[in-house]
């Protein structure tokens, strides 16, 4: 592995979408630094009535504007040299609320922003100044807002789910103007969330798991098409199943063509999306008897380091529940398709050290992998296929991270500590386009490094050093073009396409 230089950084630190900047906030000054060059391209200061602490500090999606807001103020800035763009936003929220959400929209140009109580979901636009306000967003805390509305891929159609007089209602809006194209009240007693599928062919809603298996799929513009009622009944113990607690995650495959469902059991539910129908079952078992292809990986810690051995019999992972007659959760905590949508990893409330790895096309566990302590997060690369990220919890941990692949002889430890102070480490992909092997962002808040899974000199890195061309990324920084959205989609967006139009001829 190979390593930049080492830089300065804060809490809010972060690496661009397309991984060509990085964006540091220090003090009331964001510094803006290209990956290529490791050089600060621009710094820009905060206005001087910016007051209150940071609450949100994020990139827009095209990696061409950064956001800065508080509680009473939220600003917008270019980060190209040559373009000084700013925008303002004051009083975005009731006197009496706070933002559980500031963030960009379906373009650069247009800013949402959700006020806690459930008083209102704004999105403002920065170009025409307006704003356009939707009463009553069904979930309003920090946790859980992100599940309310959501876009749509390709046409970028704003979706949300809001809750009036004891009802869910789901509402479709134009990308532009917002006015409402759709709405429905879907046959829900309490919602849990709303997302599309990756091809935007799929609006999907799923039921609280208090009242049972229930998901929800329509079609684009809003048409029911099918409710999954929970796992088909294979044997005679399945009888119970629907009598169990509901769905708890959803996960699209990156090619749209499968969806995962976890509810509180040990088990996952595929479906099929070309038909909406279940088409394979994962059952995470009890005991795991290593294979010619299992691979069973067990953490070793020594004086060298953590390493990874085989296991050479049946193991038991080991489960999280506390000492005290607390009752822990069970099911499925995280899981997420690799980028070639052919592995799915899963990591389950009562296991939080142990990683499963399965074969999302024959159902077929591929690996396990055993850790000392939880498993905090895990990620794979956006664009490489099978390449997975691990982080870990606890002080043993601190400066490290993982990385797996099927090819790997187990996770292989990343230590970080040499570059950066013995602190909780960000650790996240660098999404370069183009760019392998691929290239990490760690940061402990204090300071931050670039780091590449180059093994040799040979390989090609995404800095490079002085009097050096780059090797991977263009020198020349992107450019801002600030547009309205209603040029970019005069012709491309009328109105949603109706599923059933035929039935009216």
């Amino acid at each position: 592995m190979r390593f930049s230089r080492t830089f300065e950084a804060s809490p809010h630190c972060l690496p661009s979408p397309n991984g060509k900047l990085v964006a540091t906030l220090s003090a009331s000054v964001i510094y803006i630094r290209a990956v290529d060059s490791l050089q600060t391209l621009k710094h820009i200061s905060l206005p001087r009535g910016f007051t209150g602490p940071v609450a949100f500090f994020k990139w827009s999606s095209s990696s061409r504007l950064i956001l800065v807001a508080s509680v009473g103020q939220v600003h917008v800035f270019s980060v190209t040299g040559e373009d000084d763009f700013h925008a303002t936003i004051r009083n975005p929220i009731p006197p009496a609320a706070k933002p559980v959400f500031v963030g960009f929209g379906a373009f650069d140009t247009q800013v949402c922003v959700c006020a806690s109580l459930g008083l209102k979901f704004a999105v403002y636009d920065l170009v025409s100044s307006k704003a356009v306000e939707i009463a009553n967003p069904k979930s309003h805390t920090t946790a859980s807002v992100c599940r309310s509305f959501c876009f749509r891929p390709g046409t970028r159609h704003l979706t949300i789910l809001t809750r009036m007089s004891g009802k869910d209602m789901i509402s479709i809006h134009h990308p532009v103007t917002k006015d409402v194209q759709r709405s429905w009240f879907p046959d829900t007693a309490d919602a849990q969330g709303l997302v599309w599928s990756p091809d935007g062919r799929w609006l999907v809603t799923w039921e609280a798991a208090a009242h049972g298996h229930k998901v929800l799929f329509y079609t684009s513009d809003g048409n029911l098409f099918k409710a999954w009622s929970g796992p088909q009944i294979l044997v005679v113990a399945d009888a119970d199943i629907r009598l169990g607690p509901g769905v708890k995650l959803l996960a699209f495959s990156a090619d749209a063509r499968l969806l995962a469902i976890g509810d509180s059991s040990r088990r996952i539910c595929i479906l099929n999306m070309a038909s909406v129908t279940e088409s394979l079952r994962l059952q995470h078992p009890n005991s795991i008897a290593p294979t010619e292809i299992l691979q069973v990986w067990q953490e070793r810690v020594d004086d060298s380091g953590h390493h990874f051995l085989r296991a050479p019999q049946t193991i038991y992972p080991p489960n999280g529940q506390s000492a005290g007659n607390t009752a822990t959760e069970s099911g499925c905590a995280l899981m997420a398709f690799d980028a070639s949508s052919a592995l799915l990893a899963t990591k389950l409330d009562d296991a939080p050290s142990t990683i499963w790895i399965w074969d999302a096309t024959t159902a077929e566990l591929r690996a396990v992998l055993l850790f000392h302590g939880n498993v905090s997060r895990f990620s794979w690369h956006p664009t490489a296929r099978e390449t997975l990220l691990i982080v870990c919890e606890g002080d043993a941990y601190n400066s490290l991270a993982f990385m797996w692949d099927p090819l790997s002889d187990g996770p292989k430890a990343l230590d970080f500590s040499d570059r950066v102070s013995n602190g909780k480490l960000q650790v996240q992909w660098l999404n370069v386009d183009g760019l392998e092997p691929a290239a990490l962002f760690a940061s402990d808040s204090r300071d931050f490094v670039l780091a590449s899974l180059a093994k040799t000199e040979d390989e090609p890195v995404p800095w490079f050093a002085d009097g050096e061309p780059p090797s991977m990324l263009s020198n020349n920084p992107p450019h801002l073009e600030i547009t309205h959205a209603d040029d970019e989609f005069e012709e491309e967006i009328s109105e949603l396409d109706d599923t059933f139009s035929f039935k009216k001829a």
